[in-house]
């Protein structure tokens, strides 16, 4: 039985390593966005910096501990096989939960994750207990749950949410109007207070709140104080004397080596919220196996009696975690932070939401946040109007867009002012939290502060207003759907093992083995699938070459897609199967997709174009024909598959022989098109349109053969409606790819001509 009990503590921490790689993958946004989104320095650097935060971080999350072995529950209630349940239960959803979330690139809590997962499997094995004894669930369950403490932690986090994003707003709100965002002139008279100021903040709030409970408190100055008591005693004279160091040093680097003050600042911010994030989230991956590992300790060193009837009252005291442990932690979160691929899909998130320019909006708008903006438009224009016009020309003018880094090929999403304001108001609020002993969410906090100042800065304006807020109602709806997914599955889980046994456990951690394989290829996939399609961006960097080698390669895909895509689709339809149908409209939802964001995009690309305006409306016209393309196709497939799908009479013997003809026509058209383009034979653009006219004609045969068809009562209205529908789509997808093929060859001649 020892030897069983001993497998669970290996297995717990095994699924702490892996919770940490992806629990580090989500929160990796929490202390990268703003020094990533701001470019305040090479990405070396910031990951440098961070990993030293971490890993000092990491041995000031011993009091933390406390949260996993009697925060939400009361231990003495629990039997050591029953605590283990639980335990495990925990970190098999939180493994499965938090990997999910990392692969739809969406950043959630880790903490919500561990409350609401603690809670549900401590709910569930409770129930099962009562009820086994007889008892009453509804009168004997609040002896087990510790209600109180989960309740206040639940309340802090949410009301983190709140005050996070307000302190951020308000806080970058005034800073805005100090600096402006032509911040370099007052940054000359006001930088060196503003950046002592932020750093002061943050080794208050990071070194003296922040050493309570951690490893280093009880250490001893001298015979009657620790340091913590030392530190506290002198936090004053500590504020001053930091101040007035900071501020020289600060200002000595501008002097001397002319160093940016908001650099420093940000770089600062940046170890210190990495400092934050470990010291508060680290209890969220191995806080649960080193209860579970402690546990076992316990119960070995009490002879292994049998662990049905072992209580667990040790937990509730304090046990303490050796620093050798937490520095492990630290180095697998460092090593993650470096590599992770999910870590950075996850960062982008957070800085599309708060970029100040414009570009492309990952998410679509939605009712609420039409309504919220709407409202939000006209009350600021009724409030304008209630102040002096030299009071709002003042205030418009310090909000005045400006940017020192316009022309450069990949700016920055936000200025060093923003980041800075997110990196100190997030770190000290963490570290209020810490210090208090309140799990707070560091990714709620974080994400809500980038929030908030992106809407101070004027960041969501008329054209991006909705998508962002749109976007942050996502992330929102997902942190509170991580919160029911945790408590549910959590709880099934540890149902299933406490009615099933033994056997129950090594299921679900090989389904959790499977679903991390699964999401990591799921991942893999879609992230080649981009990186193909970067590669056909256009770039300032791009030689005319490169350039018309790119636009090439887009025109010959889409010709490639659009073929594939009208083949299999009516031959699938014509042999009534429904899996190559459904093959086709995938495809076709892909090349959709594809010609949508082209065209999304296609601001950015006539900026990158050099040359004149013919070359650029020559682009536009390629991207529009594609797009045109796509909607045939769209207009082509989806009432094949609606017909096919309701299970509708297929088509007649004679209806089908010309649709297989018109395939081959087709595919023959397509082949032909493809010579053209690779190899610039504009010259056989007659030829093509001959044999378009040629496919037009037939078209146009096949209509009468089915309107004599309909006179003879051969067929019924579906049958006609759909095959009319199907001519009709294909005419149009020829003449939009004449239409294509004619921009494709101005385009190309004109580029050729500009670079001459």
């Amino acid at each position: 039985m020892e030897n069983f009990y001993l497998i669970l503590v290996v297995i717990l921490f095994a699924l702490a390593i892996s919770d940490l790689i992806v629990g580090v993958s989500n929160d990796a946004v929490n202390f990268l966005n703003s020094a990533l989104g701001s470019k305040a320095a090479p990405k070396w650097v910031i990951f440098l910096l961070a990993s030293l935060g971490v890993l000092v971080g990491a041995t000031f999350s011993n009091g933390m501990m406390e949260v996993a072995r009697k925060g939400i529950f009361h231990p003495d209630m629990f039997f050591f096989s029953e605590i283990m349940i639980i335990f495990l239960a925990v970190m098999i959803t939180d493994v499965i939960l938090l990997d999910m979330f990392n692969t739809f690139g969406m950043p959630t809590s880790t903490t919500v994750s561990i409350v609401f997962e603690l809670l549900g499997a401590a709910v569930a094995v409770s129930i099962v207990k009562i009820k086994t004894m007889g008892g009453s669930v509804a009168i004997e369950l609040a002896n087990y749950i510790n209600s109180g403490k989960a309740l206040a932690i639940i309340t802090g986090i949410l009301l983190s949410v709140f005050i996070a994003f307000t302190i951020g707003a308000i806080v970058q709100y005034i800073a805005r109007l100090v600096f402006s965002f032509q911040y370099r002139k007052s940054m000359k008279y006001f930088g060196a207070i503003f950046g002592g100021l932020a750093i002061t903040a943050i080794t208050y709030f990071i070194l003296i709140k922040g050493m309570k409970g951690s490893s280093y408190a009880d250490y001893k100055i001298n015979e009657t104080e620790t340091l913590q008591e030392w530190l506290s005693h002198h936090s004053g004279l500590i504020l001053l004397y930091g101040f007035i160091f900071w501020v020289a040093f600060i200002q000595l680097l501008k002097w001397i080596f002319n160093i940016k003050i908001l650099k420093i600042v940000v770089l600062v911010g940046t170890f210190a919220l990495a400092m934050a994030f470990a010291g508060n989230d680290l209890v969220n991956f191995i806080g649960v196996p080193l209860a579970g590992y402690n546990s076992f300790k316990a119960w070995v060193g009490a002879g292994a009696a049998a662990p049905e009837s072992f209580t667990m009252e040790m937990l509730a005291g304090k046990v303490g975690t050796p620093t050798y442990m937490l520095l492990i932690a630290g180095l697998v979160m460092i090593t993650t932070l470096i590599l992770s691929r999910k870590a950075k899909s996850v960062v982008s998130t957070t800085v599309d939401l708060s970029r100040q320019n414009e570009g492309d909006e990952r998410f679509g708008s939605s009712l609420a946040a039409r309504v919220i903006v709407r409202g939000t438009t006209n009350f600021n224009k009724k409030l304008v109007k209630a102040f002096p016009d030299s009071l709002t020309g003042v205030v418009r003018s310090r909000f005045a867009p400006f940017s020192y880094t316009s022309n450069e090929p990949d700016p920055p999403a936000f200025d060093k002012v923003r980041a800075s304001v997110n990196l100190v108001v997030a770190s000290i609020l963490i570290a209020i939290g810490t210090s208090l002993k309140l799990p707070l969410s560091t990714t709620y906090v974080t994400f809500m502060v980038a929030m908030g100042t992106s809407l101070a800065d004027r960041a969501w304006d008329r054209e991006s207003a909705v998508y962002r807020i749109s976007g942050v109602f996502a992330v929102i709806g997902g942190w509170f759907l991580t919160a029911l997914i945790a408590f549910s599955v959590s709880g099934l889980i540890a149902l299933f093992i406490s009615l099933g046994g033994k056997f129950m456990i090594f299921v679900f951690v090989a389904v959790a083995i499977f679903m991390i394989v699964r999401t990591h290829l799921m991942f893999k996939k879609r992230s080649d699938k981009a990186k193909v399609e970067d590669e056909d961006v256009f770039t300032e960097k791009d030689e005319v070459e490169k350039v018309l080698a790119k636009c090439n390669k887009q025109v010959v895909n889409s010709i490639l897609s659009a073929s594939k895509i009208y083949s299999v689709s009516l031959e699938s339809f014509l042999k009534e199967k429904r899996g190559g149908l459904r093959e086709g409209l995938e495809l076709k939802d892909e090349l959709n997709r594809k010609s949508k964001k082209q065209k999304n995009k296609v601001l950015t690309t006539l900026s990158k174009i050099e040359g004149n305006v013919d070359s650029g409306h020559f682009y536009v016209q390629i991207v529009d024909y594609q797009r045109e393309v796509a909607h045939s196709l769209n207009f082509t497939v989806e009432p094949l598959f609606e017909h096919l799908d309701n299970n509708h009479k297929p088509f007649t013997e004679n209806q089908s022989k010309e649709l297989k003809n018109l395939v081959v026509e087709i595919d023959e058209f397509m082949n032909f098109m493809l010579h053209i383009v690779k190899e610039n034979k504009f010259d056989l653009i007659a030829d093509l349109i001959k044999k378009r006219d040629q496919i037009v004609d037939l078209l146009a045969d096949y209509e009468k053969l089915q309107i004599k068809r309909i006179k003879g009562k051969l067929v019924n209205s579906r049958n006609s409606i759909l095959y009319f529908n199907t001519l009709t789509e294909t005419k149009n997808m020829l003449l939009h790819y004449i239409n294509l093929i004619k921009a494709y060859r101005d385009f190309i001649t004109v580029t050729n001509k500009q670079s001459k």
